[in-house]
């Protein structure tokens, strides 16, 4: 492993970082949708007074649907290519060596258990808890989709996987097609060998450049935010951050119980020292819940899962791979936050999503979560999607959007952990994991301060 880079110079006071100016962007909002919703209101006014209140409040509900609507076409935009890149470029570069690749098959099966009970956990708590029942969207007719179909059946929902045009599912931004089409293409990738090098790089660069494009989106991310909110609190009041108040703790509650249900069960099967484990991802995990970026965790969660006994070469497949393909926390996030939007559209039109159909959404939500994770926001980018291809009102990802904060740095921190527990997980599996390096790790006083 490289020596460490110099600490890099502390921010100025006055510079925020993004998760600090959305906060910064959703008290703005809220401040604003509640002087809205309150300067024009019509109680107590004379008709004609309330008329031109009414239309002062629709002037000001435009310019800021402008704004959230802009930040919304940004999103949508880059969806396609940047799902397709990384996922061309996250299969068709899963290791060259014989034993890269029965890592990362291993890595693979651990991560899609791990992420599939993810989802399960999350659908039974939100359906439990029910945040989103009651909650009325805003709902924007340019943004919705008239005339929800009949479910699917199966055979036309596996028939609807294959598409007929790339082209055609990119400009409808159906994810599900666009994965497919992307993982066959990778397959076809790896068999062309030397030729499919240049192609591989291509996409590699792609890849890059969409994420640089989704970071300039992000930039905009605090107005998109603050206008969203103040739509939705200049429409209803605050009364309806009660409700996120809800989707919070019912998010934070299904994260305890994943962490300690399955993550438990884990460490006891794969005999995971628990005190040295413990000591060496307590700093990794801190940094990523304080700065809701998992890359801020990385370099700390290579040297300390080193420390307590994980072979360099597995740690350095691992940890990045896992950064595509086992986010825990934000699959389970997106289970919570689709299900919401569903509760919330019934509320809103009447329209029954069944279980069934969200078992769909799962699946789907297990594809389109892989290969985005360097992405600012990613949950965001996959959330948007998936409301799209199940005609979901888009609106109340922004309703979201504005406790998204308070989210990502739950979500971003089991990210780490389950990268770092999947790391000693496989090298037990490899019969290479060193106990006695985790207990001369437990036993040093490295990483206490």
């Amino acid at each position: 492993m490289s020596a460490p880079a110099e600490a890099a110079a502390p921010r100025p006071w006055y510079r925020f970082s993004l998760t600090q100016q959305i906060m910064l962007g959703l008290v703005a909002g809220i401040l604003l949708g509640w002087w809205i919703n309150g300067h024009f209101s019509s109680q107590g006014l004379a008709p004609t007074d309330a008329a031109i209140g009414h239309d002062r409040q629709q002037v000001w509900m435009e310019w800021l649907g402008v704004v959230r609507d802009i930040f919304l076409h940004l999103i949508k935009v880059m969806i396609a290519p940047l799902i397709f890149a990384s996922v061309v470029q996250g299969f068709a570069g899963a290791g060259d060596m014989k034993k890269s690749l029965r890592i990362g098959a291993k890595s693979l099966i651990y991560f899609e258990i791990v992420t599939t009970l993810a989802l399960i956990v999350g659908l039974f708590v939100v359906n439990w808890v029910q945040p989103g029942a009651g909650v009325t969207l805003v709902t924007d007719p340019a943004h919705t989709t008239a005339g929800l179909a009949k479910p699917q059946t199966l055979a036309e929902i596996i028939l609807h996987m294959f598409p007929v045009s790339l082209m055609d599912a990119m400009a409808r931004n159906d994810v599900l097609q666009v994965v497919v089409f992307a993982v066959i293409f990778a397959m076809a990738l790896i068999a062309a060998g030397e030729t499919g090098k240049p192609v591989f790089q291509f996409f590699a660069s792609l890849t890059a450049v969409m994420f640089k494009f989704a970071a300039l989106i992000m930039k905009f991310a605090p107005f998109g935010v603050g206008a969203a909110i103040a739509v939705t609190i200049g429409h209803q009041g605050l009364g309806t951050l009660l409700t996120l108040g809800k989707l919070v703790l019912t998010l934070y509650g299904a994260l305890v119980i994943f962490v300690l249900g399955v993550f438990g069960v884990v460490i006891w099967i794969a005999r995971v020292p628990l005190r040295p484990f413990v000591k060496a991802v307590r700093e990794p995990f801190t940094l990523a819940f304080a700065t809701a970026i998992s890359e801020a965790a990385l370099p700390k969660a290579f040297e300390n899962m080193e420390k307590v006994g994980v072979p360099r070469g597995i740690v350095g497949f691992v940890l990045p791979a896992g950064y595509s393909f086992n986010l825990d926390g934000s699959t389970l996030h997106l289970a919570v936050a689709s299900v919401f939007v569903a509760q919330a559209a019934e509320t809103t039109t009447g329209i029954h999503f069944s279980v069934g159909q969200q078992i769909t959404m799962m699946l789907v939500l297990m594809l389109t979560s892989k290969g985005v994770a360097a992405v600012p926001r990613a949950s965001f980018v996959v959330l948007v999607a998936a409301l799209e291809s199940f005609k979901l009102p888009v609106e109340g990802a922004f309703l979201i959007l504005g406790v998204d904060a308070l989210l990502d740095m739950a979500r971003t921190s089991v990210n780490v952990l389950g990268n770092c527990l999947a790391s000693v997980v496989v090298a037990r599996w490899e019969g290479e994991f060193d106990d006695k390096k985790a207990e001369a790790y437990l036993a040093s006083g490295d990483g206490k301060s």
